[in-house]
């Protein structure tokens, strides 16, 4: 078992060291390719194709790292694995500023989505256990929080340097600088454990409660719901002139939104209920997607951008708290789980996303798609 979290400060120090994972790994590691798509897409000329098999490229990374972070044994420290994946997807995202061909992009995305499903299954899986044992689970909104936060100082990172003239190839270089020193801060907040941890029961257990399957296959549908608006948002923004100026500020407000949606939908939850909350959420997301196409405004973007941000991290954190609770034996598996199918749905919606647009010019129907996705993953979900 793990080391218990023996007083408020410890446990605060574990959710801090959560967040700032979350924030290296997901939020910057996977979401910083959004704000930056645009310059590269100007500076290289890249289609939609080429744009959306770069994402998904690191949403394949991403399935594989979740299917390998399943494993019932993991050899060695879980700390020592979740630093070394941050570590990788600070160097692989700093090495997106170095390469100049496609398939290097594919490589390199590739393998960061791998560190990034490490770190979101290591991270929440220490974090959530050791707050429960320290009867501290209110603090996992903190860790949680860590995605809005990643992206919010990733995006006005990007913008700051895209106003002071930098290339498309600095914006990942400092990308990845910022993410390798903040692996130096989780480090020193999450502190060794003086004891191995060790699965609670058999991993082949972990998802067969006929609640799990269902939530799990929602979970798919949330991954390919969301994640067309989540990447292409900012070249929605900028190829639409009504919208344009926004495009320094509308990726801000996105992760703005997330850093305070799991307190709020958690707190959702505690009054109707995980399963409401989770389909509720699914249907505000829903009307956020339609927004981004059907309501080409300064209006219609930034409600596009609040709500999908406001409601893309709180579904991550109820689903994986969800699964937790659902799962028998050792909750790696159903959390590793939930995480591959949620890559699956990631790894198609870019692709499909991208290679429609291309044909018909814009994203309205890849994102009626979505909508229709996380309608069904809403239904699914409710009960």
């Amino acid at each position: 078992m793990t080391e218990p979290v023996s007083d408020h400060a410890d446990a605060v120090s574990v959710a801090f060291g959560g967040l700032i994972a979350l924030a290296i790994g997901v939020g910057i590691g996977r979401f910083v390719y959004t704000p930056i798509l645009p310059a590269m897409v100007a500076a290289l000329g890249l289609n939609g194709s080429a744009a959306g098999l770069i994402a998904s490229a690191n949403y394949l990374g991403y399935l594989i790292g979740a299917l390998f972070a399943a494993a019932p044994i993991l050899p060695g420290s879980r700390r020592l694995w979740l630093l070394g994946s941050l570590a990788v997807s600070a160097v692989t995202t700093a090495g997106m500023g170095l390469a100049v061909s496609l398939p290097s992009f594919l490589v390199l995305r590739f393998v960061g989505g791998g560190a990034g499903a490490f770190a979101l299954i290591l991270a929440s899986t220490v974090v959530l256990q050791r707050l429960a044992e320290a009867g501290r689970g209110g603090l996992s909104s903190l860790h949680f929080a860590g995605v809005g936060a990643g992206i919010t100082l990733s995006a006005i990172l990007v913008a700051a340097m895209l106003r002071a003239g930098e290339t498309w190839q600095s914006l990942w270089l400092a990308s990845g600088a910022l993410s390798l020193t903040a692996t130096l801060a989780v480090a020193l907040l999450m502190r060794p454990q003086t004891a191995p941890a060790q699965t609670t029961g058999r991993a082949a257990d972990g998802v067969t409660d006929p609640s799990l399957r269902r939530l799990i296959a929602a979970y798919g549908l949330f991954g390919f719901g969301y994640i067309i608006t989540a990447t292409f948002l900012v070249v929605i923004v900028r190829t639409t002139p009504a919208i344009r100026p926004l495009e320094p500020v509308i990726w801000v407000v996105f992760g703005v939104a997330a850093v305070p949606s799991v307190a709020m939908w958690s707190r959702i939850a505690r009054r109707v209920g995980v399963p409401v909350a989770y389909a509720a959420a699914c249907v505000v997301e829903a009307v956020g997607v339609l927004a981004s196409v059907a309501w080409p405004t300064e209006a219609g973007v930034f409600l596009a951008a609040i709500l999908v941000g406001g409601t893309f991290v709180g579904l991550t954190a109820l689903g994986l708290v969800r699964a937790r609770t659902l799962a028998s034996g050792d909750p790696r598996r159903a959390l590793a789980s939930m995480t591959g199918v949620f890559g699956f749905g990631q790894i198609i919606g870019p692709v499909f996303a991208g290679v429609v647009s291309d044909r018909l010019g814009s994203f309205t129907v890849p994102s009626l798609a979505a909508v229709a996705a996380l309608l069904v993953a809403a239904f699914l979900a409710r009960k």
